[in-house]
């Protein structure tokens, strides 16, 4: 059970105790800072642990926020600081050196903050709007104190902060406003986010069943359960943030769900056309590519510019001048159609017209987002004269995904020309496509360019991806894997080529996505032997090159080679990624950033 310290003479009907039993915390009292001291020398090491000024008058809420939140081993507001284990040993020399003599000025807990900061551990401070939190100094600072706190509806304010900061038009106008009292209905329950998360995935796997049937009411069923499974996956992160209820697990659960409901989905729709003789196999697979491919520029143009230095552009300006126009921040959320738009789309084209329907507009749609997105952030790149990091560079490395090939030749070639990481993908990747497009199932050509691939891919790597456009390589690269897949088994023209096609894809796009969720939060890429296993990306396009040039004669064997490697793939990664996002060294990472 976690402890505070509830430090000073307490205050005459002071509720201060009681609000912090509340939040689930074990008052113990402490007069002095050598008493405060020794009280900690009592709280077990691996508990958490806070000190609050007995004085202290504000909101339960900033309370809430300051010692309960378990994404930060130290926060703080005026008068309370908590530390999580990982912070203890700097607070225990804090208190230690502050009994002996004090240090700095203000209250007892801003002086340990103040100490635990200046000995190198980050203190996260809570922005509290209009929350109060103080520690008044005289009986008129603290009527004006309680004043304050009367005057402010904190359940308002908590209801308000549940909503996550920037979202998308269609989120924000037609969800939030009701699914955050949803979430508070599930808090005031004792129900947990990842239960709600859990929830939305059932829903979503219901929808796919219905659109599954191929049947007019499956199809309108299924778009009404897909805005449910939406209404649930808000819920989930507004309950988290209504509550403070952060952990790894369901970090892990919100990462990888809305990507398995969205793919699931396209699945279902593919499977309920095929029963009415219409095959759209090769549009879902197109359009989880695009989607993905979408994503992965997004996730490594951000880690390659979010510590870069000298970090400005022209474009960037603009880009800052036009979202000073309130009208001109919510068009451009929209035109990039960003999942509360595209959900939106899906469940109303697939209530009144058909599965094909649904992936030609997703695929113009998210088509155009990408282009739009894209553009503008080669724009800025090619403006802007950043100087990337080393940790930048190997995020982008670890992003790219090579596998042995590329790495035997990425050291035979060593240093490349700066920039030319980037030239080396794209010939490579151009080079891929055209064969496995120009050429018959099962060519040898096939082979040759995925081979002239797997040494480009190494090429590309040899250098660190610091040139201004660098970013692009890992989208070039999965741009490249995924849609030979796609080709390779569109040309095999067997039943269930596709299929097998859309699980593979499926498979290795999670394990990107994983990849990309573990570096957002610090902890670096999957193990190095967990890549190596699986091939890297040039290792598996040379694999379904040989594949399909081995069972030439038998075409039909093909779909079975893609899913057993399919099979394989997501037994790999599955595996490895539970025992991570389970294990005590995961990070607690919740998705505050653009839409998805």
């Amino acid at each position: 059970m976690p402890t505070v310290i509830l430090t000073g003479l307490p205050v005459p009907g002071s509720a201060l105790a009681d609000e912090l039993r509340s939040l689930g915390f074990e008052v113990r009292p402490a007069a002095t800072p050598s008493d405060t001291a020794a009280a900690l020398a009592l709280v077990p090491a691996d508990q958490r642990v806070a000190v609050v000024d007995g004085e202290f008058v504000g909101h339960v809420h900033a309370l809430r926020l300051a010692l309960t939140d378990p994404r930060f081993d130290a926060c703080a507001v005026t008068g309370a600081f908590a530390v999580q284990p990982g912070a203890r040993a700097a607070l225990d020399r804090a208190a230690a050196l502050d009994a002996s003599a004090p240090v700095g000025h203000g209250t007892y807990p801003d002086r340990l903050a103040a100490a635990v900061e200046a000995a190198g551990t980050p203190v996260h401070r809570p922005e509290l709007g209009t929350l109060v939190a103080a520690v008044p100094a005289t009986v008129e600072e603290r009527r004006a104190a309680t004043a304050a706190v009367a005057a402010v509806d904190e359940e308002a304010v908590r209801l308000r902060t549940a909503v996550k900061s920037r979202d998308g038009f269609f989120t924000t106008f037609f969800i939030s406003p009701y699914s955050r009292y949803i979430a508070r209905w599930c808090a005031r329950r004792g129900l947990t986010p990842n239960q709600v998360t859990t929830a939305s995935l059932i829903t979503a796997l219901i929808a796919a069943g219905c659109a599954a049937t191929g049947d007019r009411w499956g199809y309108v069923a299924s778009g009404v359960l897909l805005l449910v499974s939406f209404v649930l996956d808000c819920t989930d992160g507004q309950l988290a943030r209504y509550s403070l209820q952060y952990s790894t697990m369901g970090a892990w659960l919100d990462a990888t769900f809305d990507r398995a409901k969205e793919y699931s989905f396209y699945a279902g729709l593919a499977l309920g056309a095929a029963r009415n003789g219409d095959d759209v196999w090769a549009l879902a697979l197109g359009a989880m590519i695009l989607m993905t491919c979408r994503h992965v520029v997004d996730f490594a143009f951000n880690e390659a510019n979010h510590d870069a230095t000298a970090n400005t552009s022209p474009t960037a300006a603009l880009s800052d001048k036009l979202d000073s126009v309130g009208w001109t921040v919510w068009v451009r959320r929209m035109i990039i159609l960003p999942i509360g738009e595209r959900w939106a789309m899906i469940a109303v084209l697939i209530a009144f017209t058909t599965p094909r329907i649904v992936f030609y507009a997703l695929l113009v749609g998210c088509a155009f987002g990408a282009l739009y997105t894209t553009a503008g952030r080669v724009l800025r790149s090619l403006t802007r004269k950043a100087k990337r990091t080393d940790r930048a560079a190997q995020a982008l490395a670890d992003l790219a995904d090579s596998g042995p090939v590329a790495e035997l030749t990425g050291r035979a070639i060593g240093r490349m020309a700066p920039g030319a990481g980037i030239a080396a993908a794209v010939i490579g990747s151009g080079a891929l496509l055209w064969a496995a497009w120009a050429h018959t199932f099962g060519s040898r050509q096939v082979i040759v360019a995925a081979v002239f691939y797997a040494l480009l891919a190494g090429a590309a790597v040899a250098r660190p991806l610091k040139g201004a456009l660098d970013w692009l390589v890992p989208p070039v690269f999965r741009a490249a894997e995924y849609t030979t897949v796609l080709i390779l088994a569109a040309k095999a023209d067997v039943p269930g080529a596709l299929p097998a096609a859309f699980g593979l894809v499926a498979a290795v796009a999670y394990h990107h996505y994983d990849t990309v969720y573990r570096i957002r939060g610090g902890t670096g890429a999957p193990p190095h032997w967990l890549v190596r296993t699986i091939g890297g990306h040039e290792g598996r396009v040379l694999l379904t090159a040989v594949l399909a040039y081995v069972l030439a004669s038998r075409a039909t064997d093909f779909p079975v080679a893609l899913t057993a490697l399919a099979v394989f793939v997501a037994l790999v990664v599955l595996v490895e990624s539970i025992r991570f996002w389970v294990s005590s060294g995961a990070p607690a990472v919740h998705d505050e950033g653009e839409p998805a």
